[in-house]
């Protein structure tokens, strides 16, 4: 059974940082592409980042670029999302997600007040 169960949300002033974690089980981590997700009240849910199955490739939504690093740990079958310099619209409910699947995390809220 693949599961994914994210961390490392919660509630930080503008300017802070939060550093999310997805931990993956059930299938072969280090040969998938692992993808992050955001969704704000009343928005679509869009994406944040991905990043290769050996990591040597990633991309980042125009929003975050700059502030957002995605990395992953094969060995841990992780996926990381280090959010930095955080503004209030980063608010959302973010997923980590398997690429070109339907398996999604059951996503952790990350608040960021002004």
């Amino acid at each position: 059974e693949v599961q994914l169960v994210e961390s490392g949300g919660g509630l930080v002033q503008a300017g802070g940082s939060l550093r999310l974690s997805c931990a993956a089980s059930g299938f072969t981590f280090s040969t998938y592409t692992m993808s992050w997700y955001r969704q704000a009240p009343g928005k679509a849910r869009e994406l944040v980042a991905f990043i290769t199955n050996a990591g040597g490739s990633t991309n980042y939504a125009d929003s975050v670029k700059g502030r957002f690093t995605i990395s992953r740990d094969n060995a841990k079958k992780t996926v990381y999302l280090q959010m930095n310099t955080l503004k209030p619209e980063d608010t959302a409910v973010y997923y980590c997600k398997v690429w070109g699947t339907h398996y999604w995390g059951q996503g952790t809220q990350v608040t960021v007040s002004s």
